[in-house]
């Protein structure tokens, strides 16, 4: 609430912009991860931690696009 960012009420063509950009983006993001992912060592710890790391790096990307989406033009 005091953030300073004004948001529309209202989704825009920026908005259904942003959206499909991510939905693209997480498709694209989906497939690179399980390939790199059949490339690491053999072992459950590996893939613990690369699943768990690969699995919240999408968020900040998603997060920006999002707000820029959803952001009002500078008046």
């Amino acid at each position: 609430m005091g953030c300073g960012t004004v948001y529309s009420a209202m989704p825009t063509a920026r908005a259904s912009l942003a959206f499909a950009l991510l939905l693209i983006f997480l498709i694209l993001y989906a497939g690179f991860a399980v390939t790199i992912g059949d490339y690491l060592p053999e072992h459950w710890a590996v893939d613990l931690v690369y699943y768990v790391v690969a699995g919240f790096a999408w968020v900040p990307v998603a997060v920006a696009l999002l707000n820029w989406g959803y952001r009002q033009p500078a008046r």
